[in-house]
């Protein structure tokens, strides 16, 4: 298990404009042969918007991006015609495919705070796809298929265990709360890679947001 802190992302955005930005994988300025994926998971970048900033019209292709609202309200437009209003216990999907273009804004009163993760296809090319789950629930495991890939969301109660799903890859992102990894202390997010997942528990110290992301292929 290969644990990364917070402290250590690399930091992005433009905070004059009211995006912050801190990407747990190699991204844009910040190369890094090192730390370019872990399986077929790219990005996961955590993104803080003060209201009425924003990522304006921008491309994407061959990847598939899912989105987690932590705090506030994000707005999102695509080329493909989809607009929708993103919340807290919302997935949302984007598969660029063949290529989309989208806009992301915090459009609300409130900051927005939202975490992105990006997945390499299985196979590239194929036409653009938008979806949006309204209020997921903790047993519902969300599956990326072209991704090879499922999101598992768990929020814990102090003392709560949840099983790590056995896989031979899988990230854990804490979204907020602190909890213990088999015997790693992790908080706010700090991120584990596993390697040939068996067996594994999380048990939150307090109460706790957890992604789980199950990746069934290699890089």
């Amino acid at each position: 298990m290969d644990v990364r802190r917070a402290g250590e992302r690399y930091p992005g955005g433009d905070g004059s404009a009211g995006v912050r930005s801190r990407h747990a994988f190699s991204f844009g300025p910040h190369y890094d042969p090192d730390n370019l994926r872990f399986g077929a998971l790219l990005a996961c970048n955590e993104e803080r918007l003060e209201p009425g900033a924003g990522f304006d019209e921008h491309p994407h292709s061959h990847t598939e991006i899912v989105t987690w609202v932590v705090a506030g309200e994000l707005t999102h437009r695509d080329s493909s015609g989809h607009e929708a209003t993103v919340r807290p216990g919302d997935v949302q999907r984007l598969s660029a495919a063949s290529g989309v273009r989208h806009t992301e804004r915090n459009d609300g009163p409130e900051p927005l705070v939202f975490v992105q993760m990006w997945l390499a296809p299985v196979a590239p090319g194929g036409d653009p796809a938008y979806e949006i789950v309204h209020g997921i629930a903790d047993a519902t495991p969300y599956a990326v298929p072209e991704a090879g890939a499922i999101l598992h969301v768990r929020r814990l109660a102090p003392g709560e265990r949840t099983a790590v799903p056995d896989a031979p890859y899988v990230y854990a992102h804490v979204v907020r709360g602190e909890l213990r990894l088999d015997s790693a202390e992790l908080g706010p997010g700090d991120a584990a890679r596993i390697t040939d997942a068996e067996g594994l528990e999380a048990v939150a110290v307090t109460p706790a947001e957890l992604l789980l992301w199950e990746l069934s292929r290699p890089n």
